[in-house]
């Protein structure tokens, strides 16, 4: 969930995976799948940076989970030792 601030000051969160478009017209708005429609404090450029960021920390949690198949959980397979 990436946390983002409503106009009046209140912050709520939500989930960027959910997100469907984000565009300023000079307020930023969220839209997400089901239509729903959020305007925010921050700019498009921060709101695609908390997504980001997000991202790189969901991907980092999972690099830190046990092995279950003998192989580290990665987005590209690392070679064996013995060349295979």
């Amino acid at each position: 969930m990436i946390v983002v601030t409503r106009l009046n000051g209140t912050r709520f969160a939500v989930n960027p995976d959910i997100i469907e478009r984000i565009h300023e017209s000079p307020d930023t708005h969220l839209v997400t799948l089901d239509g729903a429609a959020y305007v925010v404090q921050e700019s498009l450029a921060e709101v695609v940076e908390l997504i980001a960021n997000y991202r790189s920390y969901i991907l980092r949690r999972a690099q830190d989970l046990p092995t279950a198949t003998g192989y580290p959980l990665s987005l590209v397979r690392t070679p064996e030792p013995d060349g295979r």
